[in-house]
Parts: structure tokens; C-alpha cells; sequence
């Protein structure tokens, strides 16, 4: 089976999107690159692979586009495995930002405002956007002004929490716009020096011991 693998050897050669390995490669001469990256030279197919077979590796196709293709003697269980690690580890590194949605209209009541405000600030020490989106019903997007007060007022009342990533803009029936949590730089204290008085009543104290 061909497997589809994209890489970088410190040689130069890029593995082609559709790797060949041993008995895949359909080349009756091969250019042989050794597990150490020495160039090994032109050779045939059947000896390519033999050379391979002896160190107990495999011979992969590298270079597919040049005549004749580049093999490289390896391990393509242990590369495959190796790769695979690196593109986990990699993904666990990715933060992942969520956006969450607080939907009113412009006729929500005051009270529904404020537990909207407090879910808002709750999605925001979370770390997630948050999307305020205002819904208009029927000739309510005429007024679309209400809605604007509406996002301006968010944007007041999150001031100490977010900052806004995305302007209002309009979209059908509905007006929105996008806040992100404020990134708080953690601030260093440094600690006081002693003064050349502390210094002094020290060195007085010591002497009085002596």
C-alpha cells in the first residue's frame, strides 16, 4: 500500500506525496542514499533493495520527479511512527479558541441583558470569544440603531474583560460583533535593594557583636 507522506531530510530530499517502499518502487534503476545519508550511487532496483535488506531497513522512494527517483535506506516503520508523534504533539500544542454566542433583541429586558452580560463575562475568564449577535424581527431591522446601542453596550460593560476583535457589522436579520479576552501581562516585582542607611545599621549591629 502507497502511504501519503510529506517530509524533510537534512540531505535535501522531500519525500513525494505517494510514497513507494521495496516493492512498490517501479523504477528498474534507483540513485541509493544509505541510512546515514551517504550516497551510495546508480543502482538496480534488485540491488538497491538488497542493500537495504541487509541492513534490515527498507528502501523508500524519496525523489520520484528526477532520473533515475532517489531511494533512501531506512526504518519506515520507526520514520512513520516518528512522524506520526510529531504531528500529535504538535496538534496538542494548538490552543484551541472557542466562540461562544450571546444571542438577544432589541427588545430583551433589562434583567435578560444583565444574565446575558454574566454569561458573557463567564465565556471571557474562560479564555473563549464571545459573538454578541442581535436578532431583528420583521420591520425591527429598520431601527438598526437599536441594535448598535445594544453591542456598544457590551463593549462598555466588558471593557475590563475583553477587547473588541471583530467591529459590528450586519448580516441578513441580525448584527454582530466579536470579543476576545484581554491577554493581563503578569507584572514582575522586583525586590527593593537595601538602602546605604539599612547598610550602615547592619554593619553597626555587627560590630556591636564582635
Amino acid at each position: 500500500m502507497e502511504a501519503a507522506v510529506i517530509t524533510q531530510f537534512p540531505g535535501g530530499f522531500r519525500i513525494s506525496k505517494v510514497t513507494r517502499v521495496n516493492g512498490q518502487i517501479r523504477s528498474s534503476q534507483v540513485m541509493v542514499v544509505g541510512h546515514d545519508g551517504a550516497q551510495l550511487g546508480v543502482m538496480e532496483l534488485e540491488e538497491a533493495l538488497n542493500v537495504a535488506a541487509e541492513s534490515e531497513m527498507d528502501l523508500v522512494e524519496v525523489a520520484s520527479n528526477v532520473n533515475p527517483p532517489v531511494c533512501k535506506v531506512m526504518d519506515y516503520g520507526k520514520f512513520k511512527y516518528r512522524q506520526s508523534k510529531k504531528a500529535h504533539d504538535a496538534k496538542k500544542k494548538q490552543k484551541v479558541i472557542k466562540v461562544k454566542e450571546v444571542k438577544i433583541t432589541p427588545n430583551t429586558e433589562e434583567h435578560d441583558i444583565q444574565f446575558k452580560l454574566a454569561h458573557a463575562r463567564r465565556f471571557l475568564a474562560d479564555e473563549a470569544k464571545v459573538k454578541v449577535s442581535v436578532f431583528f424581527k420583521g420591520r425591527q431591522i429598520t431601527h438598526s440603531e437599536l441594535g448598535l446601542k445594544i453591542l456598544k453596550r457590551f463593549v462598555k460593560e466588558l471593557v475590563e474583560f475583553a477587547e473588541v476583535e471583530e467591529q459590528p457589522k450586519t448580516e441578513g436579520k441580525r448584527m454582530f460583533l466579536i470579543l476576545a479576552p484581554k491577554v493581563v501581562n503578569p507584572v514582575v516585582t522586583k525586590k527593593a535593594k537595601p538602602s546605604s542607611e539599612d547598610t550602615k545599621v547592619d554593619n553597626g549591629e555587627n560590630n556591636a557583636e564582635a
